[in-house]
């Protein structure tokens, strides 16, 4: 059903806007997200040593469960799904805990951990509706602006390496790639017009990829225009191994992510400007997650969830129609089968990206601070609850391996700035806020007081 104003004409978000709109809007989202599924895919491959066939079998399934997330969130059926246009990608941290599993056990037992915790998520998911309320805009707000803070750390070392020790770490040229493209996208933004000034990000993205073939910073040696079709293979590691003591590790990053999702539903139903029933669509929002993350097991991928990422591309847009994520999920599905498209994809300097997502990101962080303006911060107990959340949330994200040392799955959540730094704020916004104080004491009559001292 579609969500009509007070005067009976569509919500943005339910807009059906024309197809070459759509489909520009959907590339768009589409550019600004491939390097996740495709660092994720590299990653996992390079540490678990998987042979190119495999390695370019799991990137191929990534794009098409990608995809059908997409499909899912944006559409919705059935209470799964929010109906809001999101991009669903496969997490950072739930890769290193698969590939983690896959280093003690195998891959078989990792791929295992997935289906388990995506059922796991179901088991859950009743107990966390009930302590949404614990969630207002002032730990939503603090959680944004730790998104916005920790994925432009991301960006940074996709521009500047991950390896200070290593000869083209912080080069040069790719800083300047990076700002080349920072200044393509404003300059759209400021001086065009109409679609091609909402497609600035786009338009930021070429411009960027364009320099970097001028100056001679864009490898192509990998692209390749055969084969033409590639398919996404079931079970790539046979038959999966279900063990629960495995799986704990993911199934408590579920938990996180639900957090996290919580956060991003709020978040985007704020930019798109729809009635949000919290207990509802935050719920349809993870059973999506869980779902997809189910059939993502099947097919080798890590847990797939609903990503922040493209909260920025929809605030910086003003296109606020989900069938442009629904455009986007398409076009994962038919990138999934066609091996010359993802390969092209996959020459796009990290560097052009960066400077692209540096500013979406960035956008998010700004939406977080724009949501903790509604709170009275002059009030001690609002100022406590948000400080100490942005010092726990910070830590693990400006200090990486602080929790190294600690059991791995107490380091997966202190490790995860923020998820940490949202249920703390959730917690000491209940302690603040929702639990009453000890009645202080009535002084005694001034009559007795003077007896008493004499």
């Amino acid at each position: 059903m579609l969500n009509t104003d007070a005067v009976g004409k569509t919500a943005p978000v339910d807009e059906k806007l024309p197809l070459r709109t759509l489909l520009a809007f959907g590339l768009q989202h589409v550019l600004v997200m491939a390097a996740s599924p495709i660092a994720s895919v590299f990653l996992m491959s390079r540490i678990l040593g998987f042979d190119a066939d495999l390695t370019a079998s799991l990137l191929s399934a990534t794009f098409l469960i990608c995809g059908l997330g997409t499909l899912l969130q944006s559409i919705g059926y059935a209470g799964f799904g929010s109906r809001l246009p999101f991009i669903m990608l496969p997490g950072g941290a739930p890769i290193i805990l698969f590939i983690q599993i896959a280093q003690q056990y195998d891959a078989a037992t990792a791929s295992g951990a997935v289906i388990l915790t995506g059922l796991f998520y179901f088991v859950v998911l009743p107990v966390f509706k009930r302590l949404l309320r614990f969630f207002p805009s002032m730990v939503i707000g603090t959680m944004l602006l730790l998104v916005g803070v920790n994925l432009v750390k991301i960006l940074g070392l996709l521009i500047v390496g991950r390896n200070p020790e290593a000869p083209d770490f912080a080069d040069p040229g790719n800083i300047f790639l990076a700002f080349a493209t920072i200044v393509l996208t404003v300059l759209m933004a400021r001086f065009l017009t109409g679609i091609f000034k909402q497609l600035a990000i786009l338009g930021g993205l070429i411009g960027g990829t364009l320099i970097a073939f001028m100056t001679g910073a864009m490898h192509t040696e990998n692209f390749s225009l055969t084969p033409l079709v590639g398919v996404p293979q079931v079970l790539p590691f046979g038959m999966p191994t279900f063990d629960i003591i495995a799986a704990l590790p993911l199934m408590i990053f579920c938990m996180i992510s639900m957090v996290e999702a919580t956060g991003q539903t709020v978040a985007i139903s704020e930019v798109v400007g729809k009635e949000l029933d919290k207990e509802r669509d935050v719920a349809s929002t993870i059973r999506g997650d869980a779902i997809i993350s189910f059939l993502g097991g099947f097919f080798g991928t890590s847990l797939i969830i609903t990503s922040g990422e493209n909260i920025g591309v929809v605030q910086a847009t003003g296109i606020r129609s989900r069938w442009v994520t629904v455009a986007a999920g398409c076009m994962l599905i038919v990138i999934s089968f066609l091996a010359p498209f993802t390969s092209a994809i996959q020459v796009i300097p990290d560097a052009v990206i960066g400077g692209t997502g540096l500013v979406l990101f960035a956008i998010v962080g700004v939406m977080g601070i724009e949501m903790l303006r509604r709170t009275d911060l002059r009030d001690s107990a609002n100022m406590y609850v948000v400080a100490v959340a942005l010092a726990v949330g910070l830590f693990p994200i400006l200090v990486p391996g602080a929790y190294s040392n600690f059991p791995t799955g107490i380091a997966a959540f202190l490790g995860n700035g923020v998820a940490a730094g949202a249920i703390t704020a959730a917690v000491l916004n209940a302690i603040f806020h929702h639990t009453q104080s000890a009645p202080e004491p009535k002084p005694a009559p001034l009559e007795k007081t003077i007896q008493s001292q004499n």
